[in-house]
């Protein structure tokens, strides 16, 4: 039995209504993308889902209390709680500078977590 799956495209601002056909767990046809990215999209999405997760940690002695982070490439989306969880759990000491090291390995994942703006201490 055929199974229909929508997605929105996340690949690029058009935002494409992308059909996945699967057939037993295996994909049989994508259609409905206007550019390449819908489709690697939209197989990515249905067999290993993935995201960048962005936040912010506390930092202490700087201008600002906070600093924006992020992972440095997508992790796997079932881990992006895990990874929250960790990043909450983060407080840096001003100065912070963007590409600095927030996490060497988050959630298990590989991916380390970066700041994402510069920090002055004052």
């Amino acid at each position: 039995m055929i199974e229909k799956k929508e997605l929105i495209c996340i690949g690029c601002p058009l935002g494409c209504m992308v059909t996945v056909e699967l057939e037993d767990g295996e994909i049989k046809n994508i259609y409905n993308y206007t550019c390449k990215r819908g489709e690697v999209y939209a197989r990515n999405e249905v067999t290993n889902p993935e995201r960048i997760v962005t936040s912010t940690v506390k930092v202490n002695n700087g201008h600002r209390p906070l600093a924006s982070v992020k992972t440095k490439t997508n992790i796997p989306k079932d881990k992006i709680f895990a990874c929250m969880e960790e990043i909450n759990k983060v407080t840096l000491e001003a100065p912070v500078h963007i590409g600095d090291i927030v996490i060497e390995n988050v959630a298990g994942t590989g991916v380390p977590v970066v700041a994402t703006c510069d920090i002055h201490r004052v």
